[in-house]
């Protein structure tokens, strides 16, 4: 939690903050932007380097085009306009970790414009607007630590140069550090979806920064932003932007004034500090990449890439109601990731009641994943185990307590369940007159209870079930009983 002092309430109130958030997206290509470098993550530092992507003399780029098509097939995929050409550009600044002094990316020209995002706030829904979407080349990583000599010396690793990224760039349409939650939440589920990006945070592949001004309510002139930097959880950017909204109300209600610059969130301390001032888009000295010529993507182009956009997260939460009978929530547990949809509907196809199936991915399979602490593509049951399971329970063939026992033996010993099915082949009673004879048997032994039933006391049928389930250590059939159950104690 972010440990800036609550703000009085008259200062909350008299503050609106205002949020805009700029996220980089590592696109998964094999090879590098502008060059055949290999983009894969974890090899030795600086093997996966050339005269290209180091910025050597004469060395000149040559455009990835499967980081084109997946830079349109995700502008497509966040409702933006996909411009016919764009232009790529020098922005110009020094870093240790970039070698040619400048990087290759879009400025006043760039791939996709006017985008949006529709999240859940707490007045309903609400559409946050996308400024842009633009390509350019990440920069290479600065290690500070982890090394023998990290205590005098600053390592570079240039792997990462020249991997393609996107540059997503929200307007400043988010008022609260939840809303800015919500939308980076929504934004990976889509990236994710539509293949372009495995968004994970831990490797770099997703990186977000987050600009946050306030202004007096009513006010519609912006107040002076900071840009948070480097935070590397959705959590983590929920905790700075609430500390940094609280520090800002603090020094304007002190007399002071908002310094534009860049900061950066400690989670240990759950504060943001001051990193340097802010650059101005002028700071970077913006012209046209010589080397390369204008992007084109004509309606031909788009139409093929098109054809390869996914049915996204929303759409297919929809379709989970309306086709399989699923509740919301299950609806979005079913799809937060498309591997885990997919999965789901190939079950679902196979089994007589896609219904149940949902309810045991829901009720039985995940519960016991995150308990694991794995992911569905780790699950020892497959859907087609789901599936089948499914199938047995809803024919009778095993009760709820056997389903459950049958998972649990699954997961103990990492197996499927057809496997563990077939060698434990859990049999249930169905034959009625040796049901009834243990429900005579349960009815003689619990004269109190039987008189409490016919007294009006209904509930107390529950008892009885519980009674005969476990006499028949839970192989009854349990519709079976429950309907013999009743005509006996209604006669």
């Amino acid at each position: 939690m972010a440990t800036t002092p609550e703000a009085p309430v008259e200062t909350r109130s008299k503050y609106e903050p205002v949020i805009g958030l700029e996220v980089h997206v590592q696109l998964l290509t094999k090879t590098k932007i502008f060059c055949g470098c290999s983009t894969r993550f974890g090899d030795p530092p600086n093997s996966n380097v050339c005269p290209v992507c180091l910025g050597l003399p004469g060395a000149l780029p040559v455009l990835n085009k499967q980081a084109v098509e997946f830079a349109t097939l995700a502008a497509m995929a966040l409702n933006c306009r996909i411009n016919e050409t764009s232009i790529f550009a020098r922005k110009n600044y020094f870093y240790p970790d970039l070698p040619k002094g400048y990087q290759i990316s879009q400025y006043d020209k760039p791939i996709a414009e006017h985008g949006y995002i529709e999240i859940d706030s707490t007045s309903g829904p609400k559409r946050i607007g996308i400024t842009r979407l633009h390509m350019e080349e990440d920069a290479g990583k600065s290690l500070h630590d982890g090394l023998t000599d990290s205590n005098q010396w600053t390592s570079i690793d240039l792997n990462r140069t020249g991997t393609p990224l996107i540059e997503i760039v929200s307007e400043p349409d988010i008022a609260t550090p939840d809303e800015a939650y919500e939308y980076l939440t929504k934004l990976k589920e889509i990236i994710s979806y539509t293949g372009v990006s495995d968004c994970n945070m831990e490797e770099g592949s997703l990186r977000c920064d987050a600009n946050v001004s306030i202004r007096p309510v009513g006010q519609k002139e912006f107040g002076t932003k900071a840009e948070i930097k480097n935070v590397n959880s959705f959590r983590f950017i929920r905790e700075a932007l609430e500390y940094e909204i609280g520090r800002q109300q603090q020094v304007l209600d002190s007399g002071g004034r908002i310094t534009q610059e860049t900061r950066l969130y400690n989670a240990a301390e759950g504060k943001t500090y001051s990193m340097r001032s802010k650059e101005e888009a002028h700071d970077y000295r913006y012209f046209p990449e010589p080397d390369l010529l204008p992007l084109v993507v004509d309606e031909k182009w788009r139409a093929q890439i098109a054809a390869n956009l996914p049915e996204l997260p929303e759409a297919r939460r929809a379709r989970f109601i309306d086709q399989y009978g699923v509740s919301k929530g299950d609806a979005y547990t079913l799809t937060v990731s498309r591997s885990r949809a997919d999965q789901f509907e190939e079950a679902a196809a196979a089994a007589k009641n896609p219904k149940r199936v949902a309810n045991l991915v829901n009720s039985e399979l995940l519960g016991r994943l995150k308990a694991k602490g794995i992911d569905l593509e780790q699950s020892p049951i497959s859907m087609k185990g789901v599936a089948m399971s499914a199938d047995l329970a809803e024919s009778g063939a095993i009760n709820s307590k056997q389903l459950k026992e049958l998972y649990d033996i699954a997961f103990e010993r990492g197996e499927d369940f057809a496997i563990v099915y077939e060698r434990e082949k859990p049999q249930q009673i169905t034959d009625t007159a040796a049901i009834e004879r243990i429900i005579d048997e349960v009815i003689a032994a619990n004269p109190k209870q039987l008189e409490q039933y016919r007294g009006g006391k209904k509930t107390v049928a529950g008892f009885f079930v519980g009674q005969i389930m476990r006499a028949s250590k839970g192989q009854a059939n349990p519709a079976l009983v429950n309907e013999l159950l009743n005509k006996k104690l209604d006669n």
